[in-house]
């Protein structure tokens, strides 16, 4: 049986990379709460309506009109003026030309049929009008 000894150390330096993953675990955790409450979007009453169909999970474009006339794509406030220069540069990319509108249901049927004009000439092609589900019978 041979043993060495040394007086020489060996120093290992390794980092430790527990207390990163800690900080990573966190950072993850706060996304996955604050995620859901960032995509609710504009405050909106839609309108009721009983036949309905199911919008895409993710649609690319929604554009919400709220009652006092105010208007968003996405989160960012845009006006009636820069409306059509706002969707072209959105439907640049896009090959699915359908555009998805939120309006308050309490918004003037004049409002929105102006702001559908706007739409086409900016080139959308589909335009989906998003609502409530109702239930029960058309009254």
């Amino acid at each position: 049986m041979s043993m060495t000894v040394s007086n020489e150390r060996e120093v290992r330096s390794e980092p430790n990379v527990v207390p990163l993953c800690d900080v990573l675990l966190v950072l993850l955790i706060i996304f996955m709460v604050v995620t859901p409450l960032i995509q609710k979007g504009i405050d909106v009453r839609l309108p009721v309506a009983l036949n309905t169909i199911n919008m895409p999970e993710s649609p690319e474009v929604i554009l919400s009109i709220r009652k006092d006339g105010k208007m968003y794509i996405g989160q960012d406030q845009i006006t009636l003026d820069n409306l059509q220069t706002m969707i072209e540069e959105a439907f640049m990319t896009a090959s699915d030309k359908r555009l998805y509108l939120r309006a308050d249901g309490e918004l003037e049927y004049g409002n929105i049929v102006d702001v559908v004009e706007i739409l086409k000439a900016a080139g959308v092609e589909i335009v989906g009008i998003i609502t409530e589900i109702k239930t029960g019978k058309i009254d």
